[in-house]
């Protein structure tokens, strides 16, 4: 095949700009075909592959030093089946594009994160979830997938057809192939009624389990140095929608949680002293609202203040008490923290290496501002989400290995057989999955 793909060379950096990699090449084949030859081609060479999507991950998963496959080609809409309510997408396709491009044919998705920046392709194989009581992953919403695997051929997956590969590969982390193709499950778009509320640390911890399961998505922010947080309940509604005015959803959504935070933040690390006070007045200044739009305008928002991220998923039982416990290590502790800390909830679903998979699920998600220091903050945490038996998220910060993740997740040994049969010369290997996956 005569090579009619972009290629180029150069440092590829992540959003976050705390991993860079130098491929051999960068490439960006248009069509299914084009990235098998590039498959093809790299495993003749020697070369590894991997896909980046945009970034997004705050660890190396999609580093490399061989062939980095840039999806910006492979994007769009490939069908809508409105009798099987199914979408399916080229994997380059940004979640934010799915997002308008559904809303325009009067569907959605059930849930999605509070992001929507990223590849469906990188969001699903890292394991990319929003909160809620019966959906949370957006991965546990794919109903097929394609992929092309070590040896250039073009592998379709779901329930019915290479029902074990379908099992692992919805969350891969790019480790069984690369995903050309997502169908995901949608439904008629509805509309969902968000209410923000601030509340006290103590009530919203003593009522978790009650507003867990009174609400179809829950999650709240608790600000360090403080007993205070803001909580968010969404909830589907009868309408009519009311979205936020537009000087009020300014104020809150690009005034208040970027403008003025990211000034914060710049404040906090040039003076660590000032932040306590900082986190008073930050965690003061978001009122009570509520309003009622499509899902992808509540579910996610506009995120421009760039931070380290680091996320454990616990079981749901143990949230408070590890939460609790990071309250108290970090008012013992010198830290001084600029950001708050997430707390939101899954079902469980059946995925192998889903940080969900088989349990019901709290995820305790801790921040640093790009450029402060992060490792003792995030040691310290760390510890003690180890401590409960905690899973972190593939594409954010931890030091977890292989022989850990193991003992985290029971159907890891699944996983690594898949992939010893789908890529046994780690063509789609790297650093990363070397220490999370073994060799």
């Amino acid at each position: 095949m005569t090579e009619t793909y972009a290629t180029t060379t150069g440092t590829w950096r992540n959003w976050a700009g705390n991993v860079t990699a130098r491929p051999a090449r960068a490439v960006s084949p248009a069509s299914v075909e084009e990235l098998a030859e590039v498959v093809r081609r790299a495993a003749g060479e020697g070369l590894r592959v991997k896909p980046a999507g945009t970034g997004h991950s705050f660890t190396a998963a999609a580093a490399t030093d061989g062939v980095l496959i840039r999806p910006d080609l492979l994007t769009g809409v490939r069908e809508i089946d409105r009798t099987a309510m199914t979408v399916t997408v080229e994997a380059g396709t940004p979640l934010k594009r799915l997002n308008t491009a559904l809303a325009r044919e009067g569907l959605s998705l059930t849930n999605m994160g509070d992001i929507m920046e990223q590849t469906v392709a990188g969001a699903t194989s890292t394991g990319t979830h929003g909160t809620g009581r019966d959906s949370a992953s957006v991965a546990a919403q794919i109903r097929a997938l394609e992929l092309v695997t070590a040896d250039g051929t073009l592998l379709r997956c779901s329930a019915d057809e290479h029902a074990d590969v379908f099992a692992a590969a919805r969350i891969g982390l790019g480790a069984l192939g690369v995903v050309t193709a997502i169908t995901f499950a949608v439904e008629p778009v509805f509309l969902l009624t968000a209410r923000e509320e601030p509340m006290p640390f103590d009530r919203v911890t003593a009522e978790f389990d009650q507003l867990v399961t009174e609400n179809e998505h829950f999650e709240f922010y608790w600000f360090p140095h403080t007993g205070n947080c803001n909580t968010k309940r969404n909830n589907r509604s009868a309408g009519p929608a009311a979205p936020p005015g537009r000087v009020s959803g300014w104020i809150e959504d690009e005034f208040l949680s970027n403008g003025v935070f990211q000034v914060a933040c710049s404040v906090g690390r040039a003076l660590p002293g000032a932040i306590p006070a900082i986190a008073g007045i930050s965690s003061r200044a978001l009122s009570a609202r509520s309003y009622t739009d499509i899902p992808y305008k509540v579910f996610t928002s506009p995120r421009r203040v760039r931070f380290v991220e680091m996320e454990y998923a616990l079981p749901r039982e143990a949230a408070v008490e590890a939460l609790r416990e990071v309250r108290a290590m970090i008012d013992r502790s010198p830290l001084r923290i600029s950001f708050p800390v997430e707390v939101r909830t899954a079902p469980p679903d059946d995925i192998a290496l889903s940080t969900a998979s088989g349990r019901e699920t709290a995820y305790i998600a801790v921040h640093m501002y790009r450029g402060t220091p992060y490792q003792a903050y995030f040691t310290a945490v760390e510890r003690i989400m180890t401590g409960f038996g905690g899973r972190p998220h593939w594409g954010k910060i931890h030091t977890r290995d292989a022989a850990y993740l193991s003992e985290a997740y029971p159907r890891f040994g699944e996983f690594t057989a898949l992939r010893d049969r789908l890529d046994p010369d780690r063509l789609f290997g790297n650093d990363y999955l070397r220490r999370v996956l073994g060799d």
